[in-house]
């Protein structure tokens, strides 16, 4: 086994450990979300019932703790955008990206690309994401830094606990925590068994809502999915788990098939991002039992307690997610250190970390550009 592999493998474990890191990605999930709800008023059980389904069955398909997230740049592009952006637009933006990985993983394109892009321009674009969860976790958790210094020391003291896992205690805790600091919360909280299933949404989207969905948010945000969401969360998936090993044609399949049976729905723009699965394994997560345990109870709430979804958004404090999101940062990015003093790999994998800060598209460009100009120095 190559070093720094995990022993992970076909069987599907749903242990205490496998079952409380399931909720690891909840720090890049909620602020999402919690956006797409609140600002464009998009129905919470439309965005969790596909966002659950494809949990689950990359987790069966992958059988790793292989991640599904929101589109980052989607979601930041569309509150930056909130004048000119709606709900329908974001479901436009789902479909169309859909379409356009589908179209890239059956045609070959897809894994052409990726034969192209080399490993330092790669681990760069890892590091890169890896500095910049850490980044925006110390953000969320100078929100309020004792309960965020509590959330570290609970998680980097209880790491390889097994009676008391980290990820329990973080959750049970800033949940309490959360209703403790502000009790309207719990006061104007609504509960009860509401079954109930979202509304076919394509009929809502119109031409111009797919035209503003494709040039605002779709194509923006292809470059960041394909060094973040297809070639890197690969390469992860098969550094972590050589036996469970997949290619991008798979991963830009799934991509598109989630996104386009999201936007059925009305689900938001979804992809795998290497930030989820080093925050799954960061808190113990060895198998594709993780992300099934998440999707079923995102289903379970989509399905059943869809008026709930608010409070259970706005509970739990920005600053034990953003100890979360920093712990999987820190990780990503100490898993994806350079072991070579090579100059040629140096140079294009530090400027790709440095850009990766602020614009992964941009990064992969560039370090493509530097790799190419080193390797015929």
């Amino acid at each position: 086994m190559k070093p720094g592999a995990h022993d992970g493998g076909a069987r599907l474990r749903f242990d205490r450990v496998e079952c409380l890191a399931a909720f690891a990605d909840l720090g890049t999930f909620i602020p999402f979300v919690l956006a797409y709800v609140s600002v464009f008023g998009m129905d919470p059980a439309g965005i969790l019932l596909p966002f659950g389904a494809a949990l689950v069955v990359c987790g069966l398909v992958y059988r790793t703790p292989f991640p599904v997230q929101p589109m980052k740049a989607i979601g930041a592009l569309a509150v930056a955008q909130a004048g000119a952006v709606t709900g329908a637009t974001i479901v436009a933006a789902s479909l169309v990206t859909g379409l356009a990985w589908l179209l890239l993983g059956l045609s070959g394109a897809a894994a052409r690309l990726a034969k192209l892009v080399p490993n330092a321009v790669v681990q760069g674009i890892v590091i890169g994401l890896g500095l910049s969860f850490m980044l925006q976790g110390g953000g969320m958790m100078g929100t309020d830094w004792p309960a965020a210094l509590l959330a570290l020391l609970v998680a980097v003291a209880l790491r390889r606990s097994r009676l008391f896992p980290a990820m329990l205690l973080l959750l049970l805790g800033g949940f309490a925590y959360g209703v403790y600091r502000d009790p309207s919360l719990w006061q104007g909280a609504h509960f009860g068994f509401a079954p109930r299933l979202p509304s076919f949404a394509l009929h809502t989207i119109g031409w111009h809502d797919l035209l503003n969905g494709a040039l605002l948010l779709a194509l923006p945000q292809l470059p960041l999915t394909l060094g973040n969401a297809v070639i890197a969360v690969t390469g992860e998936n098969n550094r972590l788990f050589p036996q469970q090993p997949t290619g991008v044609r798979t991963v830009a399949l799934t991509t598109g098939a989630m996104n386009v049976a999201g936007s059925l729905v009305g689900g938001i723009p979804m992809c795998h991002g290497a930030g989820g699965m080093a925050a799954y394994t960061a808190f113990g997560a060895r198998t594709g039992g993780a992300p099934v345990v998440f999707g079923l109870v995102l289903l379970v709430l989509a399905l059943c307690f869809s008026e709930s979804i608010a409070f259970l958004l706005q509970a739990l404090p920005a600053a034990v997610l953003g100890a979360i999101l920093f712990l999987a940062g820190a990780r990503m990015a100490a898993a994806n250190a350079p072991n070579t003093r090579d100059w040629r790999v140096l140079l294009p994998m530090t400027l790709t970390a440095g850009l990766a800060l602020w614009n992964v598209g941009l990064a992969f460009l560039a370090g493509m550009i530097v790799h190419l100009v080193v390797r015929r120095s």
